[in-house]
């Protein structure tokens, strides 16, 4: 492993890189980034130093990834969080190929590693993530569930509306009327 750069399991949101940030900024480590689920540095990160990261990263519901096919999973949920739950953009190419292309590795070979850590595929967990995002959105009640649908890419509301029943039990507009309805974690997903 690059001793510049650290994988960290659950960062999950903007909140969380702010968390690392922090952390790196008390052990005085010369941060080059930070994204989800990766610091990078423009110091060397030694043993003792990483051990002193990993202490304080659990303290607050992270961990540091050693083994190098959990790094690659951590870095395909990263990037379906980031595209799902805190872009404005839509992709421009379907989830497989983004994912293949950024992590210049063959889907399937990516699939196949991501089904075998986590017991589920990909598909499942964009889905899971997207389902998540809707619930958020319908909650705050800012956006109509068509502006929804457009938002998410869904090619109808009633496909987002069948997806949406399918993982919740109820459609959409049941789970509006339900006041303090339940969301997951995203590091839970």
């Amino acid at each position: 492993m690059d001793l510049n750069t650290i994988y960290i399991k659950n960062m999950v949101c903007p909140r969380c890189i702010e968390v690392v940030n922090n952390i790196s900024n008390e052990l005085n480590i010369d941060i080059k980034d930070i994204k989800l689920g990766k610091l990078e540095s423009y110091s060397e990160i030694n043993e003792d130093l990483k051990l002193k990261l990993g202490v304080l990263l659990k303290q607050r519901g992270f961990e540091i990834l050693e083994d190098n096919n959990k790094q690659i999973v951590e870095q395909i949920k990263s990037l379906i969080i980031t595209q799902i739950h805190h872009s404005k953009a839509s992709l421009s190419t379907n989830f497989s190929e983004y994912i293949a292309t950024t992590l210049h590795h063959k889907y399937t070979s990516l699939s196949r590693l991501f089904s075998s850590l986590e017991g589920t595929t990909i598909e499942r967990y964009i889905l899971k993530q997207k389902v998540e995002h809707v619930k958020e959105l319908l909650f705050y009640k800012e956006y109509t569930l068509s502006e929804i649908a457009y938002q998410m890419n869904y090619s109808s509301v009633a496909h987002l509306s069948s997806q949406f029943k399918k993982e919740t039990g109820m459609s959409p507009s049941q789970f509006k009327k339900i006041k303090e309805p339940k969301h997951k974690p995203l590091d839970s997903i």
